[in-house]
């Protein structure tokens, strides 16, 4: 069963040392939105907020972006992001599916200038930008073959 057939939302993170960019998004849209951001304190998630974004959401799955070098290579936030991913995958007992993330902060940087300059955003809302990124991170995994119900 693919997750197109599983017809549940899914949650994309976008982790960081100091913030966790969260987004929502659905196999049968192939489409994400910035949900949330999650303080990070001495290298630990604020899980009660995350906790309260699964009860809501329910997902059927979790996407983690994953901060890979220019060249293709793992880096120190690599294993951040993969333990991070193993903890949401025993705390929640869902699949944590991977997704490369280069690149996604400079087009999120890019997406909140361009909402900036049409007045739908704000500098104080420079925090979201992290749920943005964690947005294109999900928006990313799901154009690939086999990861939503749409068709090209």
């Amino acid at each position: 069963m693919s997750l197109a057939d599983a017809a549940g939302y899914l949650l994309g993170f976008d982790v960081g040392t100091k913030m966790i960019g969260v987004a929502i998004g659905h196999p049968l849209t192939g489409t994400a939105r910035a949900l949330a951001t999650i303080k990070v304190a001495h290298g630990k998630a604020d899980w009660n907020v995350l906790d309260v974004l699964v009860r809501e959401w329910q997902p059927v799955a979790m996407v983690i972006g994953l901060p890979l070098a220019l060249d293709g290579s793992e880096q120190e936030m690599t294993g951040v992001a993969r333990t991070f991913g193993k903890r949401i995958a025993a705390r929640y007992a869902v699949p944590v599916h991977e997704s490369d993330e280069r690149f996604t902060s400079k087009e999120a940087a890019r997406r909140f200038a361009s909402q900036r300059a049409q007045g739908t955003a704000k500098r104080k809302h420079g925090a979201d930008i992290d749920a943005l990124a964690a947005q294109i991170i999900l928006e990313s995994w799901l154009a690939l073959p086999g990861n939503s119900g749409t068709s090209t």
